[in-house]
């Protein structure tokens, strides 16, 4: 669904305003965001605790000194839209592709984080991976952006999980959909 605000962002005829503060980086070389989800790192538990309050679990993949996750954060989590759409539908886990933090992976397996990510073939940062579960209460990754997206693309992907539309389309063909969609209303997207 395309609402007013995605229709803005997709047109680029506004400056966007910014969030109120800063991404910190951490001593382990990342950045980090206040709304980034405090975990054990028992992915299974943080499904759990997303879906019970009607959202997703997302795991960002990110490594020190990644001029692409900088871009993540400084671009991308500077807008409002991408922001406000997130914390309403994703809790966010941040792992670090090197990392040595044990991770309790979905099937009870305990691997450190850079082990976790050969494990679930992450080979780019960022990368983020979204999970829900399948009809038998199984979890399931519903869709992986592999690197980086500019803010378009990005929260585009967003709502291709959360419209659920992840389920009966390829995600090119629900970006197809949308630009005709935002032609059909005479908003030319300035997806670059």
């Amino acid at each position: 669904m395309i609402t007013r605000r995605t229709a803005i962002l997709a047109a680029g005829a506004l400056a966007f305003p910014r969030v109120s503060w800063t991404a910190e980086l951490g001593d382990d070389g990342l950045h980090k965001q206040p709304w980034f989800t405090d975990s054990f790192l028992e992915l299974d538990d943080d499904l759990t605790t997303a879906q019970d309050e009607g959202r997703y679990l997302m795991v960002l993949f990110e490594q020190a000194g990644c001029p692409y996750c900088r871009e993540l954060h400084e671009v991308n989590f500077e807008r409002v839209e991408i922001v406000d759409y997130l914390t309403s539908n994703f809790d966010v886990i941040q792992l670090d592709l090197w990392g040595a933090r044990e991770v309790l992976d979905f099937d009870g397996a305990a691997l450190e984080e850079r082990n976790l990510a050969a494990k679930w073939a992450v080979n780019f940062t960022p990368s983020t991976v979204i999970f829900g579960r399948d009809e038998n209460g199984v979890a399931k990754e519903l869709f992986r952006l592999p690197g980086y997206f500019k803010p378009f693309h990005f929260l585009s992907s967003l709502e291709y999980v959360v419209s659920e539309s992840y389920s009966n389309q390829p995600f090119q063909r629900f970006l197809q959909d949308k630009f005709a969609d935002l032609r059909a209303k005479g908003i030319d997207p300035d997806v670059w």
